[in-house]
């Protein structure tokens, strides 16, 4: 009898069970169910997308009108073997006089992107996209309701230091047009849309992720987002898009050994970029704050000399005549806090004093010999102080520096007027032009060539050979094993780092 009696004690405890192991399979059902549900949201495909949005970007056409010139066309040096057939070439092209004369003046074209901000034709793109072009024609994206035509487009303004421009065209209709989003919401990892006329094909999508944030690349005011989504040349001032639509930033330059993607483009961030564009749209121009003082990072060392309990703010090396001058600031003194805001370091300075408004008095704290002290500072502008800068006559007695010279496997040299025609290089650029590039080299293997024009090297503006030299010995000195070059070939920037080698 024990066993049947078992036998009714284990059914018992079953029955018992029964209730909490039918909770278990529903909750499992509804959460099987709500994965589906999920599953079922995601989008299958970016084309829905691609469709709400293409309709408001636009292919930019520019034409250059170059006029003609003397001497070979090339970067032939002169007494070169190869001078003779290059002028010899020319002549059968119908390009010269028999003398190495250009006959007449030519055109030369360009193409990239740009989008759409407002239905009533204004557009924005790449400033290097436009620069100095005589005329700009704008395409518009295949489909209903959209200009069938090119359109001409007037320059509203530009921004060479966040490369920014506005353009308008005047269309008979209300033009579709994006927004843009708060790019300091895109995280790393989030998915971005890259739309503009890579290459010349026309309009392209690509896809990727944001890869990195805050890159700084050759500027002040730089807020790039890194992507690995695919841009090349013709992209140039093509928009970024978040999943919602929205341009969280501006295709500007990407990282690469060749010229072509290698899933390393930056976008200057929207947040930068809309700033520069309301200022273009209400003046024409940009009218950045400006304080008027030379500064550097604090670092561990100069923190603990000073007595800060961290190293942050912005160290004042020197006050010309400015506003902070004026407002009584000080070699030596560290700016703690800025219009109520903390200084992280110098960058994050210049950047909020250039995104304040110009006349405006601000509360600036600064550290000074052991405490603080509070300053009233009425901004100037920088534009103004950086022209009445540009004024300032050369030095009469600066011996002329050589003509070519060879570093790192190039043979560089001084950026002449007539080079510069015959590079297609936009009046007002500076940096230096390679000459050859030796083929043995890293140089060679990461794709520089000769015409290739060199504007920066470790972040700082080049405009002389002995510049480019400099900047390779202070990479030295700071223990660094490449500089960065950025790069510009038929107006197209891009980055290469060289190493500096033993």
């Amino acid at each position: 009898m024990q066993p049947q009696a078992k036998s009714i004690s284990i059914s018992q405890d079953r029955l018992a069970a029964a209730p909490r192991l039918m909770w278990l399979a529903l909750v499992t059902t509804v959460m099987v169910l709500a994965q589906a549900l999920v599953a079922q949201a995601r989008p299958e495909s970016l084309a829905p997308l691609a469709q709400k949005i293409s309709p408001a970007v636009v292919n930019i056409t520019t034409t250059t009108v170059i006029e003609g010139r003397t001497g070979p066309q090339g970067i032939v040096p002169e007494g070169s073997p190869f001078e003779d057939f290059f002028r010899e070439f020319q002549d059968r092209n119908g390009e010269g006089n028999g003398e190495g004369e250009s006959r007449r003046p030519r055109r030369s074209s360009a193409l990239g992107s740009g989008f759409v901000i407002s239905e009533d034709g204004y557009i924005v793109t790449n400033n290097h996209v436009i620069a100095d072009a005589d005329e700009i024609e704008i395409e518009f994206f295949p489909g209903d309701g959209q200009p069938k035509e090119l359109l001409p487009a007037k320059v509203i303004g530009t921004d060479e230091k966040t490369d920014i421009a506005l353009l308008k065209v005047e269309a008979e209709m209300p033009l579709a047009f994006v927004s843009f989003g708060d790019s300091d919401s895109a995280l790393v990892g989030d998915w971005v849309v890259a739309m503009g006329n890579p290459l010349g094909q026309g309009f392209s999508v690509s896809a990727g992720i944001v890869s990195a944030r805050n890159r700084e690349l050759s500027g002040s005011y730089d807020d790039y987002i890194q992507t690995d989504a695919a841009i090349n040349r013709g992209n140039s001032g093509g928009p970024l898009f978040n999943m919602d639509g929205e341009v969280v930033g501006v295709n500007t330059a990407i990282l690469s050994p060749n010229g072509g993607s290698i899933g390393i483009g930056f976008s200057m961030a929207s947040n930068v970029v809309t700033k520069v564009v309301d200022q273009l749209k209400e003046f024409g121009e940009t009218r950045r704050g400006w304080l008027g003082v030379r500064i550097q990072d604090v670092d561990e060392d100069l923190a603990d000399a000073i007595g800060l309990a961290s190293a942050a703010g912005a160290l004042i090396t020197d006050v010309p005549d400015g506003p902070a001058k004026e407002a009584g600031m000080l070699a030596g003194d560290v700016i703690l806090t800025f219009d109520g805001v903390e200084v992280e370091d110098t960058r994050a300075l210049v950047r909020q004093v250039g995104a304040t408004q110009v006349g405006k008095a601000v509360r600036v704290v600064v550290h000074r010999e052991g405490g603080t002290e509070t300053l009233l500072v009425t901004l100037g502008r920088r534009e103004d102080a950086e022209r009445s800068a540009g004024l300032t006559p050369p030095k009469e007695d600066a011996a002329p520096e050589a003509a070519e010279k060879e570093l790192l496997g190039l043979t560089i040299g001084t950026l002449t007027d007539e080079m510069r025609g015959e590079l297609s290089v936009p009046e007002g650029s500076d940096g230096v032009v390679i000459l050859s590039v030796d083929e043995a080299s890293e140089a060679w293997e990461k794709g520089l060539r000769g015409g290739d024009i060199i504007t920066e090297a470790g972040q700082q503006k080049v405009t002389a050979l002995d510049d480019f030299e400099d900047r390779i010995a202070e990479a030295k000195e700071a223990g660094r094993k490449s500089l960065l070059l950025l790069v510009r070939r038929g107006g197209q920037p891009r980055f290469v780092a060289l190493n500096l080698g033993d």
